[in-house]
């Protein structure tokens, strides 16, 4: 192995713990990280815990207060309120967590090709972005919901054609700067094709942009489904998410129920500022400029 391979894998193999350390000594990060693993146990190893009956209704047990019995109360239609926030949760980070990626990677792609090309390629490019953003995603959700219904994977692909806008936007800035490094000139100089070019420095380089804007695209991805839901057009009965129990429980709310509205209030307050947080960790972690 040559010594420029071989420092090229002792860089690789120490970047992490750097990183990692960097990272760690962002308390509100790791706080956040630390609230995103509880709600993901939460969410999908709590119900073979605590299995409920979240399909059919008992109007025996209807509209309980919490108790030994029902540690969260029951619903409207007897469902237990502690095991609906399992289920709930299920599909609110679910849908989120995978249309923030399919938003990022479609972002990712569009951006690198239309920074990379540059001229007339960029602004075409540039131009339908910029005509995108200016629709309010939740307006495009909320006609597409009236119109389809759609359930979980039809959701995650609506939420990642109406959320790629932001990360192409940041990834084309990224590949502005880098398309006109040393390295990739020296690539280009040596026959080497512009597809390798960006999949081999382009890419590689802006990941640190790439996984930041992930992490928020997340964090808006779970709202969006919340708000959608809460307006009554996320996903149908007897499926539910945060979004539509703080939808189902808000009349009840006025009659002293509170365990209908708050605990999906407060678990969706709790994970959006919970990706938030990491997205800036991250940030400041993959930020090398002004360190020794």
């Amino acid at each position: 192995m040559s010594v420029q391979s071989a420092g090229r894998w002792g860089l690789v193999a120490r970047f992490p713990v750097p990183l990692k350390a960097r990272f760690a000594r962002n308390r509100l990060a790791v706080a956040g990280l630390a609230v995103v693993v509880l709600f993901l146990l939460f969410c999908f190893l709590g119900p073979l815990l605590h299995a409920t009956d979240q399909t059919h209704t008992d109007l025996t047990q209807v509209n309980l207060p919490p108790s030994a019995a029902h540690w969260l109360g029951t619903d409207a239609v007897g469902h237990d309120q502690l095991g609906r926030l399992m289920y709930g949760g299920q599909v609110s980070l679910l849908v989120g967590l995978a249309a923030g990626v399919l938003a990022t990677v479609i972002g990712t792609l569009w951006g690198a090709a239309a920074g990379y090309a540059g001229g007339w390629v960029d602004a075409v490019m540039m131009r339908v972005v910029d005509a995108g953003i200016a629709i309010p995603a939740l307006f495009i959700l909320l006609v597409v919901s009236a119109i389809t219904s759609p359930g979980t994977l039809g959701l995650i692909v609506v939420l990642g054609l109406v959320s790629w806008l932001v990360p192409s936007r940041l990834v084309r800035a990224e590949t502005l700067t880098l398309k006109n490094r040393d390295y990739v000139l020296t690539l280009r100089a040596t026959g080497g094709t512009h597809g390798r070019a960006v999949r081999r420095h382009i890419l590689p380089n802006a990941v640190s942009t790439i996984v930041v804007a992930a992490t928020f695209q997340v964090a808006d991805a779970i709202l969006l489904i919340a708000y959608v839901s809460y307006l009554g057009l996320g996903v149908q009965p007897p499926k539910t998410d945060w979004g539509g129990m703080l939808s189902a429980g808000l009349t009840a709310a006025y009659s002293g129920r509170w365990w209908l509205i708050v605990p999906p209030g407060l678990a969706i307050i709790l994970v959006v500022c919970a990706f938030n947080a990491i997205g800036d960790g991250l940030r400041d972690a993959f930020d090398v400029r002004g360190r020794a």
